[in-house]
């Protein structure tokens, strides 16, 4: 017999017992159907997580205050107010895998632009911020130097604040009052979207630090230019961890922290952070999907013993088949073909059953998904490898039965 031939027989044996077939598929189309699920939900929040990493920007490092102790208690990190504005000139010129370093500032006040208002942060950063933070201007421009060094009243908008301020209207050149104190605006900054933390990045408004510090929110510390964050961002393909070993040893010399003493600063890779939430995703994505699968292994389980029903159930057809001719190798074919084809049937049953069950999470549980065709790819070879590992053992049952006894069997 030819395998088209085989094939239609292995059809036609399964539309004998259609409600046997569709139960002995069923562990094959949920297990096919939560792993594309569980892959497709995996996919999404890795996608999530990658998309975080690039709003925050690539290569970043941040460094905070460092803790102090006062009458014997230890504060917490960022108590020690140790940071400064030449701070972050220092790296940026002294560490060569530094592409740009910014401080930061951070302050909250109303701001008024004709009959609107609208409370937001206001950041008081340098021009490299930009540079680190990957956050390009979809119009205007950057602060110039003339206006880092003489505290000018410009200011550079988020988009939620200017949609806010200035619904319908282009914002660049108007008026924005800050704490009664009148700024230009030169600039709006592109769409960033959420923080991990689930806050609108885009509801910000930014000046040039020395603004920051003497015009909105000076004080005895503002006068030695203490900032309360240093973001620094490393060339593309440098490595990571030379440059904040550089950045750590240039601190402590900056700190005067001596040998043997904790470090005055505290220093966080933030790709490194986002690497190890994007690597416990990944676990937990495979764990999920294994677990899955075990549905696929209980449904190949089905199949063998299905199949050893029909091989028992079909003694004497076997045995007739040989009579007439059929090689063991044909019973064999026969027997591995209907075995596969309830495998692959079930198989593209659960792809569809998966792909309506990640835009499901999609809709109603408003989780991100990703679909692949390497996991639709996978979930069919993997529902073949079933048919015919779990399929082999019954094929093979069959074709060694002996003509004379098979057509004996009662």
């Amino acid at each position: 017999m030819n395998l088209y031939a085989i094939f239609l027989v292995a059809l036609r044996a399964l539309r004998l017992n259609k409600m046997r077939s569709i139960l002995t598929m069923l562990g094959i189309i949920i297990g096919v159907g939560a792993v594309i699920t569980m892959i497709a939900v995996g996919g999404g929040v890795r996608e999530r997580i990658s998309s975080q990493i690039k709003s925050l920007g690539s290569n970043l490092i941040i460094i905070l205050p460092g803790s102090t102790t006062a009458s014997g208690v230890r504060m917490g990190a960022g108590a020690n107010q140790n940071l400064t504005e030449d701070d972050a000139i220092a790296i940026a010129r002294e560490v060569p895998e530094v592409q740009g370093a910014s401080p930061e500032n951070r302050g909250s006040a109303q701001m008024i632009a004709g009959n609107n208002n609208w409370a937001t942060a206001v950041s008081g950063v340098s021009p490299d911020y930009f540079i680190v933070r990957e956050w390009p201007l979809i119009e205007g421009r950057v602060f110039e130097q003339a206006e880092m060094t003489g505290s000018a009243k410009v200011i550079i908008l988020g988009q939620t604040v200017a949609n806010e301020l200035f619904p319908g209207e282009d914002p660049i050149g108007k008026t924005v009052r800050v704490k009664n104190i009148p700024f230009t605006v030169i600039g709006v900054l592109s769409r960033k979207g959420q923080s991990m933390m689930g806050s609108d990045q885009d509801d910000t408004a930014i000046v040039p630090i020395s603004t920051h510090r003497n015009r909105l929110f000076g004080n005895q510390q503002g006068r030695l230019r203490r900032v309360r964050t240093i973001m620094v961002k490393v060339f593309e393909g440098a490595d990571m961890k030379e440059a904040e070993s550089a950045i750590r040893a240039l601190m402590r010399q900056r700190q005067r922290t001596q040998p043997g003493e904790g470090d005055a600063v505290t220093i966080r890779n933030l790709t490194e952070i986002l690497q190890a939430q994007e690597d416990s995703s990944r676990v937990m994505t495979l764990l999920l999907a294994a677990v899955a699968s075990v549905s696929l292994l209980v449904g190949g389980i089905g199949i063998m013993n299905i199949m050893l029903v029909s091989v028992t159930e079909r003694t004497r057809e076997i045995g007739l088949r040989m009579a007439i001719g059929a090689k063991a190798s044909d019973i064999l074919m026969q027997f591995l073909v209907e075995a596969i084809t309830l495998s692959l049937i079930g198989g593209f049953i659960g792809i569809i059953t998966g792909i309506g069950g990640a835009y499901a999470i999609a809709r109603f549980a408003g989780w991100a998904i990703r679909l692949s065709l390497e996991s639709i790819f996978l979930a069919v070879g993997f529902s073949t490898f079933i048919g015919i590992f779990f399929g082999f053992y019954p094929a093979h049952k069959a074709s060694r039965l002996l003509p004379i006894e098979a057509l004996r069997y009662e």
